[in-house]
């Protein structure tokens, strides 16, 4: 099998990680093709795949082909004016340092285990759990926020709740219907909204979000059993969708995604925001 073959299937993800650790779309793609490109050409150089170690996962071969890429080379500039989006992602990201935020993507929003992520950037296991543990001490002081859950189900509300309070974050409400959520969101504008999409007297949590940003903007991830029901319904913008049962640190991932790359001017939101 060549060397290509063995990372196609990476390449999605690769792109997903380039455009969280750049903070943007346009900036993670260029990263990523010319972490391709690089491939290509080393391949056209020697065979067998240069960049691979003995018995190593293509995978970390190529995300930390990436990383030495983006470390060298400053070939995200945008020619453009950046929207309001781009600038606040960027600022956010840029106060989290940069070790422990590569390590907080690779190992949350990737799925890398410590092996992997130490891996991928050279160093030892306990290095790596460190690098860790000091993202997630960083982002939970920049992006700390207020939030509402909508959740029928009192033992996940309460999982959810333990999830936001251990990333930093304060509940303001749960509820468990479409009125109650707007009873809530009438007490406080939080900044974040979790939101499963069945309720408990049969509404709809989607019904409800939709409702709530009929009057002003704030990132939401659907936490649902029913996915398929987010991708039929009228899905809100900023939306994310996980789907339950869930992994707690993949849930982590994407509440500190969805905070780093929400607009700067966001309510309930302390810190450098």
């Amino acid at each position: 099998m060549t060397l290509s073959q063995q990372i196609a299937r990476h390449i999605p993800f690769l792109r997903r990680f380039s455009r969280a650790l750049t903070g943007s779309q346009e900036g993670g793609d260029a990263y990523a093709l010319a972490t391709l490109e690089t491939l290509v050409a080393e391949q056209g150089e020697k065979s067998g795949g240069s960049r691979l170690r003995p018995g190593e996962d293509p995978k970390i071969a190529l995300f930390r082909l990436l990383l030495d890429i983006w470390s060298a080379a400053p070939i995200n500039a945008h020619t453009e004016v950046a929207s309001e989006l781009e600038l606040g992602a960027r600022r956010n990201l840029e106060a989290i340092s940069l070790r422990p935020r590569i390590a907080f993507l690779l190992s949350a929003l990737e799925g890398f285990a410590l092996e992997e992520v130490a891996s991928t950037l050279d160093v030892s296991v306990e290095e790596a759990g460190d690098l860790v543990a000091a993202a997630n001490a960083e982002i939970a002081g920049q992006i700390a926020t207020e939030v509402l859950i909508i959740e029928d189900e009192p033992l996940i509300a309460l999982d959810l709740r333990e999830v936001v309070e251990e990333l930093g974050h304060s509940v303001v409400g749960v509820a468990r219907t479409h009125t109650e959520a707007l009873v809530e969101i009438a007490k406080a504008r939080p900044g974040l909204i979790l939101a499963d999409i069945q309720l408990a007297d049969g509404s709809s949590g989607l019904e409800a979000v939709n409702e709530i940003l009929s009057d002003f903007s704030i990132p939401v991830i659907f936490i649902t059993a029913y996915p398929e029901r987010f991708l039929l319904g009228e899905a809100p913008e900023p939306a994310f969708l996980i789907a339950k049962p869930f992994a707690v640190d993949a849930l982590k991932a994407v509440i500190s995604q969805a905070l780093f790359f929400d607009r700067r001017s966001r309510p309930g939101v302390s810190g450098t925001a």
